[in-house]
């Protein structure tokens, strides 16, 4: 997707989860020169310690301002993430997980185009990647280029030809470039949180689709993960 950097103060607005997806996104963008406004949507998800974990990023990178925008998807629930579904922890499978809320990553881009429009940015940071992923399909290169265009249709900055450009730098990468990128960057992974399901003693399950991900992406790496597991898969 495209730039506006050319000023190197401009203004982005980064879609701030507190996964290290997310955070290693928004390096890249701080790195590109942007002024950061982080945007954090609290939707009632059961991994609520992503919620701190955005703000403690949101602090690490300078961010110039950090929104955590209360959302209750609960109220419609569908997802292990959202409702009393239990997290599967069997491993990845071929099929979209029941961890997949719905429509969340249109619901939450619509929110960042609008912080975005408002703030005059003209950059989206957003940290999905469609190669070591949990099947979302909202996470695919052709759902960012869709939501770009309707982004230029649909908003007054697009339409007075100020498009607001959706940038997906992890797009292709794989989990094991993200954690490489994360060490070139010099980030403290261990501010960063992925599970679906901590356990009792407030550490990552280790066995949830996202912490397998996550696990496997540093090992391949060559890499030391900056968080503990309450266990490691089989």
């Amino acid at each position: 997707m495209g730039s506006n950097a050319d000023n190197r103060r401009d203004a982005a607005v980064v879609l701030l989860s507190g996964g290290l997806d997310s955070m290693v996104s928004a390096a890249l963008a701080r790195e590109r020169g942007f002024a950061l406004h982080a945007l954090t949507i609290d939707y009632g998800q059961r991994h609520r310690v992503e919620i701190e974990a955005a703000r403690n990023i949101a602090a690490m990178l300078g961010c110039t301002r950090h929104i955590v925008l209360p959302l209750d998807l609960t109220v419609f629930g569908g997802s292990a993430l959202t409702d009393d579904i239990e997290v599967p922890t069997g491993g990845v499978g071929e099929e979209i997980p029941v961890t997949y809320v719905p429509a969340r990553n249109i619901v939450f881009l619509s929110l960042t185009l609008a912080c975005a429009e408002a703030v005059g940015a003209r950059d989206i940071f957003i940290g999905v990647n469609a190669l070591d992923y949990s099947g979302y399909p909202d996470c695919r290169p052709e759902f960012i280029a869709a939501f770009e265009e309707m982004a230029r249709l649909g908003t007054k900055a697009g339409v007075e030809g100020r498009a607001i450009a959706i940038n997906a730098p992890l797009q292709h990468m794989s989990k094991a470039e993200i954690a490489a990128e994360a060490h070139r960057l010099g980030l403290d992974t261990g501010l960063s949180w992925s599970c679906y399901a901590p356990g009792p003693t407030g550490r990552a399950c280790g066995v949830c689709d996202s912490c397998r991900l996550r696990q496997k992406g540093f090992a391949e790496a060559g890499l030391e993960d900056g968080i503990t597991y309450e266990r490691h898969p089989d």
